[in-house]
């Protein structure tokens, strides 16, 4: 992939060369090649060479610690400048959970968050916004008659890769942005679960934007997915994606381990004191015990007791 190419570059076909290995290239790879660039019909090149990557996505196959499977780390992407989370403010309802886990994987591999909102026309915002208003992140509202600038404005330039749970609109708005994608759309089924339409990750040169002179930049569309797996993210990064209770942490004793169990933990003074959510001191707990094997990586991924799970 060429994030700097223009609308009127050559779409090269290329083979990765055997000694590169079978799962070596990934999307967003900036690579070498040999043989024939031209993009005439019936050219061939070859890859041989992957440049060094400045930023990568990972997600773990799930959090399950006991099992090689568990452990298996996937490559999202390569040379994102941004994550872009979609979510859906209703039907399906937003899983903060899932949220938290796409931030921890954005802060580990150092890209910029992004939410973005989508179906705002059936619910407001105000009950996400709250739950990471310590957080400031970037968002947009979506809704059907939007017509996107502000989203198109914080793209332009950059390369940024899409996530989200299926059923999240994630593809309807990857056609709004590049109408010739054809991404596939799926619906949601009277259970709220959306069904999976995007099958694999696809980079999507976009439209020129009129308030930009940047390059339009690139957006990286990926399968909907049911779990963002952190297994091979260290504990310490993990509390990273944890920004509103990393302070706290300087008044915990020496090799705490934050758990619920840890006495002296100090993570359980600064929520009892106003100064964070206790639903995300319960979220980062949760993840803490997924990723060591504890928790039940299939869950649904939603907080207890957060009024957005609906339960």
């Amino acid at each position: 992939m060429f994030p700097d190419a223009g609308p009127g570059s050559p779409t090269v076909t290329a083979m990765r060369a055997r000694e590169l290995g079978r799962k070596s290239v990934v999307v967003g790879d900036r690579v070498g090649l040999v043989g024939d660039t031209s993009g005439a019909p019936g050219a061939l090149a070859r890859i041989v060479r992957i440049a060094e990557r400045r930023s990568v996505l990972r997600r773990t196959a799930e959090d399950d610690a006991t099992t090689a499977e568990g452990r298996l780390e996937r490559v999202v992407v390569a040379n994102a400048d941004q994550l872009v989370i979609v979510s859906a403010l209703a039907d399906p309802p937003p899983r903060t959970g899932f949220i938290d886990r796409c931030l921890v994987a954005a802060y580990d591999a150092d890209i910029e968050p992004l939410l973005c909102l989508t179906k705002a026309d059936l619910a407001g915002p105000e009950a996400v916004l709250g739950y990471y208003t310590e957080l400031e992140l970037p968002y947009v509202l979506i809704r059907p008659d939007s017509d996107l600038a502000a989203l198109r404005a914080l793209l332009a330039g950059r390369v940024s890769v899409m996530v989200g749970h299926s059923g999240v609109g994630k593809s309807t708005l990857v056609n709004r942005l590049v109408p010739e994608a054809d991404r596939a759309v799926g619906t949601v089924s009277a259970i709220g679960r959306g069904r999976h339409t995007s099958t694999s990750a696809v980079a999507l040169g976009l439209p020129p934007h009129r308030d930009s002179h940047d390059a339009p930049g690139w957006i990286i569309d990926t399968p909907g997915v049911r779990s963002f797996g952190l297994a091979h993210v260290s504990a310490e990064s993990l509390l990273h994606g944890f920004p509103d209770l990393v302070e706290a942490t300087v008044d915990c004793p020496a090799n705490c381990q934050h758990t619920a169990e840890e006495a002296d933990c100090a993570l359980d003074a600064w929520v009892a004191a106003g100064k964070a959510d206790q639903r995300r001191l319960a979220s980062y707990r949760r993840l803490l015990a997924s990723r060591s094997g504890e928790g039940d990586a299939r869950e649904p991924e939603r907080n207890p007791g957060d009024p957005l799970a609906g339960s």
